[in-house]
């Protein structure tokens, strides 16, 4: 019997199952984040509405940080709001999610889409 190679089948299966959790979770938040983007751009009345959906997305931040957390704050929801507008245009989500939520924030910084195209 080898013993190594069942340790090291144990530690491959183990790694491959950790990976499939990680990216399904960057998935699930991903989803959900441009789910909230959407549903905030409704809730102003459209893209156009910025100014209005200021004290809006103030005061869900708010009631929502003091629920969730700070994952929820005026900063972050002005993101998953900025987010959604965004990538809303690639037509498919699977096409979103190659990054994490994390690199997205990074990117959203970018004013000019042909450099946040770039770093994508």
């Amino acid at each position: 019997m080898n013993y190594y190679n069942k340790i090291k089948n144990l530690i491959e299966k183990k790694e491959i199952n950790t990976k499939v959790r990680n990216l399904q979770e960057n998935n699930d938040t991903l989803r959900t984040y441009f789910e909230i983007g959407k549903l905030l751009v409704k809730a102003q009345g459209g893209e156009k509405r910025a100014k209005y959906g200021d004290n809006l997305i103030k005061n869900w931040s708010l009631k929502l940080s003091k629920e969730y957390g700070k994952g929820y704050d005026y900063t972050n929801l002005t993101r998953m709001r900025q987010f959604y507008i965004i990538f809303q245009k690639l037509g498919s989500l699977s096409q979103v999610f190659k990054l994490t939520w994390t690199h997205y924030r990074y990117l959203l910084k970018f004013k000019n889409q042909n450099e946040m195209n770039y770093y994508k």
